[in-house]
């Protein structure tokens, strides 16, 4: 398929998209498909009628529905939903293992002397007795992934997604409209939730009453989803234990902010799923996606405006 990439140009993903087959053009008027490498929505054209359809090079496109670059009667969209498991999934567990092992405490700490009490409250993935459970909110292609990732310990997995449907590597699974009586099992909560008007601000002060003192929040979904002053006074207060953030609200994050600075909360700069990591996985995406809308089909990523996602 002909298409345009703008208006950063990725050379690792054109000789990507060159070796299955796909040819680059030097005009947008003359491409079949946009590729987007932006994701604010003052630097987005105007998309021509010749072109068939927008690969965006992110998952999150809330911003370009409320901004009306997409909208269902314009050029159809596709994401890179699912296209970054593999990386997020990684940062989720490389958050639950930090926090669970205090290495941002002792960090700040900077003292030997803090052994004995952090030793005492520290937390295991694996089995001390009865299973760990982890509750996954919006378990789509990420928690898939963390889900194989988090199997050699043996953790009892609680999958929270829209429909209920069963996902593969989960001991249960739920509807989202059964969320308030999952918030109180998980020994980790892992919100992976897409940002709409159902999610917006859902993880707020009465959810985090509902969490078990001794929880461990983790977010790789979207920062908006959680209330952040909610949060900061849910672990000053010991309402829950710890957190582990790859995306806040807002971004960035000032540098003064309460966040930074707690022994119970580490940051990472929403860098899981970054420009450098969507360059390494747009082509195979973009390709499913080609092929698909060629065949007359629904796009693999394609994006409901209604949905958000």
């Amino acid at each position: 398929m002909k298409y345009f990439m703008g208006p950063h140009v990725w050379q690792r993903t054109i000789a990507d998209l060159e070796a299955l087959g796909h040819q680059r053009v030097d005009t947008l008027e003359h491409a079949e498909a946009y590729i987007n490498t932006e994701s604010r929505p003052l630097r987005i054209p105007t998309i021509p009628d010749s072109v068939s359809f927008v690969q965006h090079c992110f998952t999150g496109v809330n911003q370009l529905i409320d901004a009306h670059v997409i909208t269902d009667t314009g050029v159809r969209w596709a994401n890179m939903a699912g296209g970054f498991a593999q990386p997020v999934a990684e940062s989720a567990l490389g958050l639950m293992l930090s926090q669970a092992h205090h290495h941002k405490a002792f960090a700040l700490a900077g003292t030997w002397r803090v052994a004995r009490d952090l030793d005492r409250s520290q937390q295991w993935l694996h089995s001390v007795g009865e299973p760990r459970c982890v509750v996954i909110f919006g378990a789509g292609g990420i928690a898939k992934e963390l889900i194989r990732l988090l199997e050699p310990f043996g953790m009892h997995v609680i999958a929270v997604n829209r429909s209920g449907r069963s996902v593969a590597g989960a001991d249960e699974t739920f509807a989202m409209k059964d969320a308030h009586a999952l918030w109180s099992r998980g020994d980790f909560i892992v919100n992976i939730l897409p940002l709409t008007q159902e999610t917006k601000g859902l993880v707020d002060r009465d959810v985090f009453a509902q969490m078990k003192p001794s929880a461990i929040f983790i977010n790789v979904g979207r920062g908006a989803t959680v209330v952040t002053d909610d949060l900061v006074d849910a672990l000053q207060r010991g309402v829950i234990a710890g957190a582990g953030l790859e995306v806040v609200d807002p971004e960035p994050l000032p540098d003064s902010h309460a966040l930074h600075s707690m022994p119970n909360c580490t940051i990472t700069p929403h860098m899981a799923a970054s420009d450098h990591v969507a360059e390494l996985h747009v082509a195979r995406i973009f390709d499913a996606n080609a092929q698909a809308f060629t065949r007359g089909e629904t796009m693999p990523t394609e994006v409901n405006p209604h949905l958000g996602y």
